[in-house]
């Protein structure tokens, strides 16, 4: 084998396998780094201390371990207290700007963790019935804090898209997310005050024969007609006007187009305002609830956490009210 193509062959391995691995920083302690700032700022170990609420012998204890690293006498005795030296007043005239710029970026992070925006993902429906109505007391309560809010009925997942937080409607497992409980609901037919007057008013469930039954995608109507004993009525209810969104189902019940199932949390506004009644006492509880939901760690962060107890406070005060009772 020719020994110039090996040396190359070699050299050219060594080129692709070596990798550069950059050097650790060489910084002292940075609790003895303070001790020391504070201590030549204030001139004596006492003030120091009291700046760092430590004992002045642990700051002292702090600048003879950075005189140790450094190899260098930082502060000479003069009389009871002590002068900084030569090396002393060179180190100090670097490290306060280094402190302040520390200071100064710590905040920097802090404020926008306090302060800024805070994205909320949620359904169109959630967001116009419920969510947008209260948004206004967020905004009184936390001034410095914006919502951006985005809407779809596809499920956002905060764990890797630009949300902060969503509110979710669904059985409570997304896994590798918290989902924190935030409103139960019920599930009963809605419906125009108009629909009980003209030809065939609305009277008692079998009536609902006489009118068209608008529905979601998927909904409960079958296990509605059942609770309400008349299960007969499920087949011929299978025709009617469909909808993809909740909040378009509840504006063509609104509009007197027929009878929805309508979910409390969604309905109750439109029920307080009489836009919408609901005609039978029998409810079905939904076998999903809206949860809060965030990736691991997130309302530790403080915009999070106060729009978090925020929406908690908004659905604690929406359970214990009274409007949209259908049994009323």
């Amino acid at each position: 084998m020719d020994g110039g193509w090996c040396k190359q062959y070699f050299l050219q391995s060594v080129k692709w396998n070596f990798r550069v691995v950059p050097m650790a920083r060489s910084l002292p302690p940075l609790n003895a780094v303070r001790a020391f700032e504070a201590a030549g700022r204030h001139r004596g170990f006492a003030r120091a201390a009291e700046e760092l609420s430590i004992t002045a012998a642990a700051v002292g204890q702090h600048v003879r371990r950075l005189e140790e690293r450094l190899g260098a006498r930082l502060f000479r005795r003069h009389g009871r207290g002590v002068v900084l030296t030569a090396a002393g007043r060179a180190y100090l005239e670097a490290l306060t700007p280094a402190l302040e710029r520390i200071e100064a970026a710590t905040e920097r992070v802090v404020q926008a963790e306090r302060t800024g925006i805070v994205t909320v993902s949620t359904t169109p429906s959630f967001a116009a019935k419920w969510l947008v109505p209260r948004l206004a007391g967020f905004q009184v309560r936390h001034p410095e804090i914006d919502v951006r809010l985005s809407t779809s009925n596809a499920l956002a997942d905060p764990a890797v898209e630009d949300v902060d937080v969503a509110v979710r409607y669904g059985p409570g497992r997304w896994p590798g997310l918290e989902a924190h409980p935030l409103l139960e609901t019920e599930l009963f037919p809605v419906c125009s005050p108009s629909l009980l007057e003209g030809a065939s008013p609305l009277r008692e469930p079998a009536d609902l024969r006489y009118h068209a039954i608008l529905h979601l995608m998927t909904d409960d109507w079958p296990r509605w007609f059942a609770a309400a004993g008349v299960p007969g009525l499920a087949e011929a209810a299978e025709r009617g006007p469909r909808f993809s969104d909740a909040g378009l189902l509840t504006a063509a019940a609104v509009a007197g187009q027929g009878v929805a199932l309508g979910q409390r949390v969604l309905v109750a506004d439109d029920l307080a305002a009489g836009r919408l009644i609901a005609p039978f006492s029998v409810t079905l509880a939904s076998t999903h609830a809206y949860y809060l939901v965030c990736a691991h760690g997130e309302l530790e962060r403080p915009k999070v956490s106060a729009f978090s107890a925020w929406i908690h406070s908004e659905a604690r005060a929406a359970v214990t009210g009274t409007r949209g009772d259908p049994a009323q």
